[in-house]
């Protein structure tokens, strides 16, 4: 028995005014998705337990059958993990975003015009970073690059009583100022996210792509602290031999805390120009050797958080058109297989952020394919199924059964 989760990263929505109330996945053309939750089974299940943070780690770890309330460290250390970054235990992690904010003379009174600086490349972004940790580095404080707009700050001997350190994307075009951590404890953070401003704004890099057009990284924003992350081996705990496909340092660094092996995939950005092709083979070849693959995507989330209505669509239905073909003819080669679609958390258009609410999900097994009743599934279809997890960790058992 061979068992993929297809996650759509921040796929399910709440009605869009411009689609007439519809949700993206309602208007998505997708037979194949639809096809397998005719034959599977359909229901809801929340990812994100009351009290917690809507955000991609406490939500894939809840799918991946761990409860983060137990096991939950924090964002960053997963992704410094991923990133090869030995933390000791006395050391906390934070995100380190290069943001793009407008040019009002006073931090707190600018704006946040894109929590991605404009899809900034590793490339550029790695010689910000570098600059970043020039002016910074000491004894206590060390920036490391990551992929794109996406990096890390080990604060050694730090402290994860920070106060409210605010994600940049919940904040899309809204005055930062409010949004800063009045903590004691994360001034000397606030502070460099201010002073880097200073420099970041006159960087060559920042120069050359605002002569072409581009937005600039000019400010580092920093979040998602955490301690080192420690999560139990997924094959001990589940006897299945799993590997996880991502273009995130999150989802690669969970699969590491986990002993699950993370490939790297040539072109995978994590945006609607990732390699969809690249990372569905890369997941059928995993399973010679894999018990249980769990193939990522976030270009869904991201077209969430960007208000991007028809990319959202489009996301969807290039996830039909050429992941399912190939996943599904590798899948057949086994026999007997399962497969689970499901976003992990809600990131609405209308809202640009994650939020808690509970999420469609579609399990579908070869040899025992029943009538669901949903001839295609959406938040609507799905809810009206009455099937519905409360703990999300749980869903995996479900799913793993035989």
């Amino acid at each position: 028995m061979k068992y993929m989760v297809l996650l759509y990263d921040g796929m399910a929505d709440e009605p869009v005014p411009e689609l007439d109330g519809k949700t993206p996945m309602m208007c998505a053309k997708k037979p194949r998705f639809d096809y397998f939750a005719s034959k599977g089974e359909v229901g809801m299940v929340r990812t994100v337990a009351k009290g917690l943070k809507p955000g991609s780690d406490v939500a894939n770890l809840s799918v991946l059958g761990y409860d983060p309330a137990k096991c939950y460290t924090g964002r960053s250390p997963l992704e410094a993990l991923s990133m090869g970054i030995d933390m000791k235990d006395t050391d906390v992690s934070l995100r380190c975003n290069l943001v793009t904010l407008s040019d009002e003379q006073n931090y707190e009174d600018k704006k946040m015009l894109d929590y991605c600086a404009g899809d900034i490349s590793s490339e550029e972004a790695a010689e910000i970073i570098k600059s970043v940790n020039e002016h910074f580095k000491n004894d206590i404080y060390e920036f490391f690059p990551g992929i794109q707009y996406r990096h890390c700050l080990i604060w050694h001997g730090g402290t994860t009583d920070l106060g409210d350190m605010t994600p940049p994307h919940d904040i899309f075009g809204k005055v930062v100022g409010s949004y800063l951590s009045a903590s004691e404890n994360a001034k000397p953070l606030i502070e460099m996210m201010k002073r880097s401003y200073d420099f970041l704004k006159d960087h060559p890099i920042n120069k050359k792509r605002v002569a072409e057009g581009k937005k600039p990284a000019n400010s580092i924003w920093l979040w998602g602290e955490g301690r080192k992350p420690m999560l139990e081996d997924f094959y001990k705990l589940r006897g299945k031999k799993g590997a996880i496909v991502s273009a995130v340092d999150l989802l690669k660094g969970i699969g590491k805390a986990a002993g699950m092996e993370t490939p790297e995939v040539e072109g995978a950005t994590g945006y609607i120009d990732t390699n969809f092709k690249g990372k569905a083979e890369c997941a059928a070849k995993l399973l010679e050797n894999n018990d249980f693959v769990y193939l990522h995507f976030e270009a869904t989330d991201e077209c969430g958080h960007r208000g991007e209505t028809e990319n959202k669509i489009k996301a969807i239905e290039m996830l039909d058109d050429i992941v399912l073909p190939i996943v599904t003819e590798a899948l057949e080669k086994y026999g007997d297989y399962k497969v689970m679609i499901l976003p992990d958390h809600p990131t609405p258009i209308v809202k640009r952020t994650h939020t808690s609410d509970p999420v469609p999900y579609m399990i579908y097994h070869k040899t025992g394919e029943k009538e669901s009743g949903v001839k295609s599934i959406n938040e609507k279809t799905a809810a009206e199924t009455g099937n519905f997890v409360d703990f999300g960790p749980s869903l995996i058992e479900k799913f793993l059964s035989e």
